[in-house]
């Protein structure tokens, strides 16, 4: 074989899982399994957001070291899905650098949802947090108003733009513009609340989690530059949001409550993560799984928090444990990363509101209020990143008693 174009071969299929939303630590076991496959007798793997070095040694001897930059990242879990069964393809198969790369176009040739549904997933996830943390029915009018500038905004900017400082402040300015304006016209009561939605779909409180979970598992470098990352959204968020208000003055700060009754909540909350599914370009039967997932997150959490009053942390603690392990079940089922499951249904743990009130706090010059959200932020993904982090060392030691088990009995046999 021609390793060189192997290991090349390698790397665009590393290179295309981690921009389509692939988790660090997985995307490391993946290369190192596919490396594994083709007999190399060292190789070595270093991978962090913005770049991926292999460097092997080949069965005649033969030292290759190639680096990957990758400039930007765009969620796509439908070709992650894909990419990752080629990823076992290889492992299986050892297929030739030409076979990969075909294999590879094919992939990378998929669609993304037809726009529409693009569109109404963007409705869904902000208009159902925006429900979820207490808008009333003109609020949510407003949130599918904001939902739908979003999408059309960032569909444009997003093709030119990969700087998610400039992105995230650019939509946020619109959506807090179109909401402001509404409350200012009478025409809504809570933009505060509203806003909290439209926040969720940038997702910057996400990357926290993330970012504190790859700190936790040693992943030093990466995960300081996702936490980074999510900072710089965050300051976008931020920067928008303060340019509107100066604009059009402030809105209100209320402060949320969730909606009455726990039906109301599951239920808002279930079509919001749906709607990140979609957003997310997940299909198929794995959109439906990932609502089951939110919805019991959502009631794990709910039970922990207000009927057993556990406090805020030990309830998103006992909800990121259920969708770990329920994110592991699935991708079994489905034979898919479990990534997929994992990220659509949390985002009831994410600290949405949290965030949006410190970003508050700062242009309203309330930093009492940027204290005590803050707090709350980092206690929630701190939790969030434990509960993930339990369940990851809790799978990893039962497959390293399986593994020596087997191992056992194969001595046994002999």
């Amino acid at each position: 074989m021609n390793y060189e174009r192997i290991v090349q071969s390698l790397l665009d299929v590393g290179e295309e899982m981690l921009k389509c939303g692939a988790e660090n630590f997985r995307l490391d076991d993946s290369l190192y399994r596919m490396c594994e496959s083709y007999g190399f007798k060292r190789y070595d793997v270093f991978a962090i957001p913005s770049n991926i070095q292999i460097t092997v040694e080949t069965p005649d001897g033969q030292i290759i070291t190639q680096v990957r930059h990758i400039e930007y990242a765009d969620i796509d879990y439908d070709k992650l899905d894909y990419l990752n069964n080629l990823s076992r393809y290889i492992c299986e198969n050892t297929p030739d650098a030409d076979e990969i790369n075909k294999k590879l176009e094919e992939i990378m040739s998929r669609k993304w949802h037809k726009t529409p549904v693009k569109y109404l997933a963007g409705i869904m996830g902000g208009t159902g947090f925006a429900v979820m943390f207490g808008a009333g029915f003109a609020d949510a009018i407003a949130a599918i108003v904001a939902s739908i500038v979003i999408v059309a905004i960032g569909g444009v900017i997003g093709k030119r733009e990969h700087n998610v400082l400039v992105y995230n402040a650019v939509l946020a300015f619109f959506a807090e513009s179109v909401i402001l304006a509404s409350y200012n016209l009478g025409l809504i009561q809570h933009p505060d609340r509203v806003m909290i939605g439209i926040v969720m779909l940038l997702i910057s409180g996400l990357g926290v989690t993330i970012g504190i979970r790859e700190i936790l598992q040693r992943d030093f470098i990466s995960g300081f530059l996702t936490v980074a990352n999510s900072f710089l959204g965050a300051l976008g968020i931020a920067c928008g949001i303060a340019v509107s208000m100066i604009i059009l003055k402030e809105g209100s700060n209320e402060a949320f409550l969730l909606a009455d009754g726990l039906a109301v909540q599951l239920a808002s909350c279930t079509t919001a993560c749906v709607g990140f599914a979609l957003w997310f370009n997940i299909k198929g039967k794995q959109v439906v799984w990932a609502g089951v997932g939110a919805f019991f997150t959502w009631y794990i959490y709910a039970i922990a928090e207000y009927q057993f009053h556990l406090g805020n942390f030990v309830a998103t603690l006992l909800g990121a444990a259920f969708v770990a392990t329920f994110a592991l079940v699935m991708a079994r089922v489905c034979k898919a990363p479990s990534t997929i499951f994992l990220t659509a249904s949390s985002f009831p743990l994410i600290p949405g509101p949290n965030l949006y009130y410190v970003l508050y706090g700062f242009v309203s010059k309330d930093y009492a209020l940027v204290g005590s959200e803050t707090y709350l932020l980092f206690e929630t993904c701190i939790a969030i990143a434990v509960g993930f982090l339990i369940v990851d060392i809790i799978v990893r030691n039962l497959f390293y008693v399986k593994d020596a088990n087997r191992e056992y009995e194969l001595r046994e046999t002999k």
